[in-house]
């Protein structure tokens, strides 16, 4: 019982779970204001489009595929939202059509991915630059804030009487889902073993471009879901929504312990990466640290975090290799012993 304590304390998750719970309690002793309802309302209402974006990219990479096209889906499904409700079509019609124009975007992303045989890096590093431009192309350098109320109020009021924001909700319902799909049913198994060797589960009958493609829809209607959420929380829609969001994404799920190599990781380690994250970024702001400061701040914890995984990875690799040494050395004594006792060999 001590020693499975022990290795959970020592897991990644382990030490994020720590490092979470260090950090808040030094902001909550330390920083003014951090600790109440609305300062932590609006921490959370601050991430929801990240914690949105970063299910579906936690798969990806798991599958050892990335989406840099996040952030620029985001924008483009938010600036196809701002038209359409300018042009006064209802609001769930606009939203269905948003999220079949995120969907068609990812779609675009795994055909080039899958189809092609094209790296997923230099794709959506393209696509990343083509969708933000396609959203220039239709609304330019202005933007839609006339939204309708329904959508607004979402974006701005609480659950009931919680301090719980509505943004919030989406992913508080997504999460589950994605974290029991990826750990608790074949589809979960079928990525890993992607992520793990593309070529040995495509020779165990897996269809890997055809569950690599999906994933990329996926990603795709997840970003345009994040789109109507921070159009909604911004009441903005404007072809410059979500500049660098993928990269605070990439950050969250590396820093989760997602292997960027694929095949490893899961989604309670990105979880506790997200609010880790999501503090910190509290606190530099209540500290008056504009956003280059919290970038880099960020930016310094993925690195050191990283250096640490491996650190402690490595320590753990040559604790266990001396641990089954010692225990071949063990089993090889024992029947060399056997093996020398009188009538041994005796049939």
């Amino acid at each position: 019982m001590i020693r499975n304590i022990f290795s959970r304390f020592i897991s990644w998750n382990g030490f994020l779970a720590v490092m979470f719970a260090g950090v808040l309690f030094y902001a909550t002793i330390s920083v003014p204001h951090f600790a109440s309802a609305f300062n932590l309302s609006q921490a959370a209402a601050g991430v929801s489009e990240k914690a949105i974006l970063l299910l579906p990219m936690a798969l990806l990479i798991i599958a050892r595929e990335i989406d840099l096209s996040v952030a620029s889906i985001l924008a483009l499904t938010s600036v196809v939202l701002g038209v359409l409700i300018r042009a006064h079509v209802p609001l769930l019609a606009a939203i269905l059509v948003v999220l079949i124009a995120g969907a068609v975007a990812g779609a675009l992303n795994g055909l080039l991915v899958t189809g092609l045989n094209l790296p997923s890096l230099l794709v959506t590093l393209g696509t990343m630059a083509l969708f933000r431009g396609i959203g220039y192309i239709m609304l330019g350098t202005h933007s839609v804030n006339e939204l309708p109320e329904e959508l607004t109020d979402f974006g701005i009021n609480t659950v009931g009487p919680t301090a719980v924001p509505w943004t919030v909700v989406p992913f508080i319902i997504l999460a589950p889902v994605f974290a029991t799909v990826l750990h608790y049913t074949a589809l979960g198994r079928r990525i890993y073993a992607i992520g793990g060797n593309p070529d040995v589960a495509l020779y165990t009958g897996i269809r890997v471009r055809r569950l690599r493609f999906g994933l990329f829809v996926l990603s795709g209607l997840m970003c345009a879901l994040a789109g109507i959420v921070f159009t909604a929380r911004l009441s903005n829609a404007r072809a410059d929504n979500a500049v660098g969001f993928e990269l605070d994404v990439i950050t969250i799920t590396l820093l989760g312990g997602i292997s960027v190599f694929g095949g490893r990781g899961n989604l309670t380690g990105v979880l506790w990466a997200l609010g880790l994250v999501a503090i910190i970024r509290n606190v530099l702001g209540l500290n008056r640290i504009g956003g280059d400061g919290q970038g880099v701040a960020i930016g310094l914890l993925l690195i050191l975090s990283l250096l640490l995984s491996n650190s402690v990875q490595n320590v753990l690799d040559n604790l266990r290799t001396q641990r089954l040494i010692k225990s071949m050395a063990l089993r090889q004594s024992e029947t060399t012993l056997g093996s020398g006792l009188p009538g041994a060999g005796a049939e």
